[in-house]
């Protein structure tokens, strides 16, 4: 968690007067990159989003077997981003990498926010 906050605190921002200037390129159309072109796009930057189908609306999401989870620590609900941690790691048979992971159960609420 401590290595992405210094990460992100060194990484070179674009001056708002100049988001015309930039493409974006999004990979993918399904759920993450629709969101992410769609959040982009309306904060003023170019989008140029590519998709391996024959159209954006064939993306993976639609088919997804499951659901979307959050920590998002409702009243005696007993939620919080170290069980949603627990949970996705154990779910993943311990495969996947930790510190993503974290930071994925970090964001969880904003990211369920902005969908809805």
């Amino acid at each position: 968690a401590e290595k992405w906050d210094r990460h992100r605190f060194d990484l070179k921002l674009v001056n708002p007067a100049n988001k015309r200037k930039h493409n974006i390129i999004v990979v993918g159309t399904g759920l993450a990159g629709a969101s992410a072109a769609a959040t982009l796009a309306e904060l003023g930057y170019n989008i140029k989003s590519f998709c391996i189908q024959d159209s954006p609306r064939r993306a993976h999401s639609i088919a997804a077997q499951g659901g979307i989870n959050a920590a998002k620590n409702y009243q005696n609900d007993g939620d919080s981003v170290y069980r949603l941690f627990y949970d996705t790691i154990k779910g993943g048979d311990y495969r996947a990498r930790e510190a993503n992971v974290y930071r994925l159960a970090q964001e969880s609420v904003n990211i369920i926010d902005q969908c809805v």
